[in-house]
């Protein structure tokens, strides 16, 4: 039965009823075969104009009929061949966007079947088959012929939420093709195809839009597949933008086209898989300068309002932007707004660790971009910023935020003060140090290894050179030659220094340390020789404690050399030293050198460094004159407290009462023995007539600032050690006479800090209390006294 012209509506109705009510499997197969010349591709194909009116609006209909009218009883009136030839074909060589639609709501609709079944294989065949980049084909020109936008976005949300359709559907029978980490790999393969046959279609010199693909893209990565979508698109797009400018050109298209809504997950997918910055300039080119959603987000969001990147993502992003010149003014705008979160207070004392470490190296990565011309017109604003930040970082009582301020500070200063000195600090070196030290070194921006010509071998100039064997015969080798520029022995010349024959030298001579106090006084305070300061140093303790008598005489001008003392030369533990020198003269001469270290305590001019050194030294010498002393020993128990060391004497007659001990033990029997007790040392406290000279000068001056310290202001890492230390002082005059005046004083003091900006000095007190044992935290937050140790402690009494 041939159709007659312009009748295709009738025809397909008719062939519809015959499919429904016909059990005749040649009747079936002709009707199948006469509408299969609506599609073209046969012998006796229906003309143009009829083919197009089924494509546009009979086709989806009658898809629709045959999955109807499908049952197994039906199927079988057909040989596999005619299936393939006459069924499936309608499906898998028709419009691609209707048949899709077609099966997909096919599928959502029914239940379990034979029909829902055949539907879910036809399904699997399109998207084996490639059909997926002939739908995106089709769409793309639809777009270029102002196609419905109803019909392409209900498209869209088919193709990127198939894998949710068909899990929720088939649950635990659904196909390994449907899982996501499959799915979406073969969607971007798709996406491959389609970009290539738009590039022969512009080659050719014909329009084709693009933006259906980069919608696809933006929906995939804003439901959280962009890792399994670009694992596969990134490396391909590398390799075809290389060496094809209209291939640059598409894939500059191909993200510039992704709606607003979902420029972010896109962009952040780039960044992250981009395996250099020269990759990702070649992909994205100037979209940051094009997009502004594209620009707030690789200059705020990704560095200002996050911190979960790793410093390569950092690199490649702030090397994105300086790699053009259109981009490089951004990269001078996010170094500012770097800085001015760098050194802003709030944010350092609210911003995690982490985020201030993140912040830190993308300052120091965007210092190893700049150019010197950059550095001279900005210096003077990128100096101020750096000047504030640093005083915040110093101030905080973090060491690890101290460092962070210290390593940008030397870094922002030595790129800006090329002529002159430039900032140095001490710190400790970490791996966090070097990382961040080796981020101020410009490295050129190069392809990764894998894409470089002979990566993997090991003739490049580079290469660890081979050991060069020696020869043995020769006890005294001469010394090695020099060896040419560029070769391979110059790379290891250090290795081949003959060492300096050292068999004859002799150790010098020790030198001879002061013996009495007033002569390490004067070598304290003028003497030039480092080797007799040294000395000093080291016997200074045992001779105060050895010369009490001396020592009180002298005890202010010792107290006040020891505590503006610097070190001269380096000398292992010379903080330690000087602290226990002062916690000996403190405690030989308690009430004047107290009153002194008190009294300098809230003085000018003094470094917060030495305040902290008094507060140490005051603990310090309460615990020791607090514990109990053997008789004729001036050693005290505690292992935390100062103390000497002494050499036993090597006398033999000394050991008599031990060795008859011993025998005696091994020749008697014990029938019972019992637990042996040791008597806990006893004796007076020394520290219960001095509690007050050290506590109450501590505590009367906290809150009135002086010009160079303030307390409750800037200074809040010496308040959370003052109160600390008030805590450790209240507890070793605990059964004191003067211990209810300072429990009540100490209290107050706490109850003024309870609302502190700052963390540690909020729980500095608390820290104090614990460790003195006079309170622990409640549910509420609020100190409960603790009545076992001290009864007349009440929070907020009288």
């Amino acid at each position: 039965m041939d159709p007659e012209p312009f009748e295709v509506g009738r025809a397909v109705r008719e062939a519809i009823n015959i499919l429904s009510s016909s059990r005749n499997g040649v009747q079936i197969s002709e009707v199948l075969g006469t509408i299969k010349c609506y599609l073209g591709g046969t012998e006796n194909q229906a003309p143009l104009k009829e083919r197009e009116e089924f494509t546009r609006v009979h086709f989806s209909a009658f898809l629709r009929g045959l999955v109807s009218n499908l049952s197994p009883d039906w199927i079988e009136l057909l040989t596999s061949d005619q299936q393939k030839e006459l069924w499936d074909s309608f499906f898998l060589e028709g419009p691609a966007d209707q048949a899709f639609l077609v099966l997909l709501d096919s599928i959502i609709s029914m239940g379990p079947s034979f029909r829902l079944m055949k539907v879910i294989s036809i399904l699997e065949q399109f998207l084996q088959t490639g059909r997926m980049s002939a739908l995106m084909w089709e769409v793309c020109h639809q777009q270029a012929q102002a196609g419905l936008p109803t019909f392409q976005e209900t498209l869209l949300n088919k193709v990127v939420c198939l894998p949710d359709h068909l899990c929720n559907k088939l649950q635990g029978n659904n196909l390994p093709i449907f899982f996501p980490q499959n799915y979406f790999p073969l969607l971007a393969t798709e996406i491959i195809q389609v970009l290539q046959r738009i590039s022969d279609s512009l080659r050719g010199g014909l329009d084709c839009s693009i933006s259906f693909v980069s919608q696809v893209l933006g929906k995939v990565c804003v439901h959280g597949r962009q890792e399994e979508i670009l694992n596969v698109l990134v490396p391909r797009l590398m390799d075809l933008t290389k060496v094809d400018c209209i291939w640059q050109r598409m894939c500059w298209r191909l993200v510039e086209c992704v709606p607003d809504r979902w420029m972010e997950a896109v962009v952040c997918g780039f960044v992250q898989k981009a395996p250099g910055a020269d990759v990702l300039s070649r992909l994205l080119g100037n979209l940051v300068v094009k997009n502004k959603k594209a620009q707030f987000v690789v200059t705020q969001k990704l560095l200002l309002l996050q911190y979960s990147y790793v410093t390569a993502v950092l690199q490649n992003l702030l090397g994105y932007l300086a790699l053009d010149s259109l981009r490089r003014s951004l990269l001078i705008k996010v170094l500012k707004e770097l800085l001015e979160t760098w050194g802003s207070s709030s944010a350092v004392k609210h911003c995690p660790v982490e985020q201030q470490l993140y912040v830190s190296k993308a300052i120091l990565i965007c210092l190893s971009h700049l150019k010197e011309p950059e550095i001279e017109s900005n210096g003077q604003e990128l100096l101020t910023s750096m000047m504030g930040g640093m005083k915040c970082r110093l101030d905080s009582n973090l060491p690890r935020v101290r460092r962070l301020g210290m390593i940008v500070a030397e870094s922002i200063s030595s790129r800006i003060t090329t002529d002159g000195p430039s900032l140095k600090f001490q710190y400790e070196d970490d791996d966090e140090t070097r990382e961040l030290k080796s981020l101020q070194q410009t490295a050129p921006l190069q392809l990764p290894v894998t894409d470089l010509p002979n990566a993997g071998r090991n003739n490049s100039p580079s290469a660890t050179p081979k050991a060069v064997s020696k020869p043995s015969g020769n006890p005294h080798p001469a010394a090695p030659a020099v060896p040419e520029e560029g070769s391979d022995l110059a790379l290891d010349s250090d290795d081949d220094l003959v060492p300096y024959d050292m068999s004859e030298d002799k150790e010098l001579k020790k030198m001879k340390a002061p013996v009495y106090i007033r002569d390490c006084i004067e070598v304290l305070t003028g003497s030039e020789d480092m080797d007799k300061w040294e000395a000093t140093m080291k016997v200074l303790e045992s001779l105060i404690r050895r010369n009490s008598a001396t020592t009180r005489e002298v005890s202010m001008e010792l107290a006040k050399v020891l505590l503006h003392l610097e070190e001269k030369t380096y000398i292992e533990g010379f903080v330690e030293l000087r602290k226990r020198a002062l916690v000996a003269v403190t405690i030989t001469d308690p009430v004047p050198v107290v009153q002194y270290l008190t009294s300098q305590f809230y003085s000018l001019n003094y470094s917060l460094y030495q305040r902290m050194d008094i507060l140490d030294v005051l603990a310090l010498a309460a615990q020791e004159l607090s514990q109990p002393q053997a008789s004729g020993k001036n050693k005290p128990r505690s292992t935390q407290s100062p103390c000497i060391q002494t050499v036993p004497g090597s006398d033999s007659s000394q050991n008599w009462r031990r060795i008859v001990d011993e025998r005696i033990q091994s020749k008697t029997r014990h029938l019972a023995k019992g637990q042996s007790l040791v008597e806990p040392a006893c004796g007076p406290n020394k520290f219960s007539s001095l509690a007050g000279h050290f506590f109450f000068p501590l505590i009367q001056n906290f809150d009135r600032p002086l010009v160079t310290f303030d307390l409750l202001g800037d200074h809040h890492l010496v308040l959370g050690r003052l109160a600390h230390t008030l805590a450790i002082l209240m507890y070793f005059a605990i059964h004191t006479v003067a211990a209810a005046a300072m429990g009540k004083s100490l209290l107050e003091f706490v109850w003024t800090l309870r609302f502190h900006t700052d963390s540690c000095s909020r729980e500095g007190p608390r820290w104090g209390l614990q460790e003195a044992g006079l309170a622990e935290p409640t549910a509420n937050g609020e100190f409960a006294k603790k009545t076992q140790k001290c009864p007349f402690l009440v929070v907020g009494g009288n």
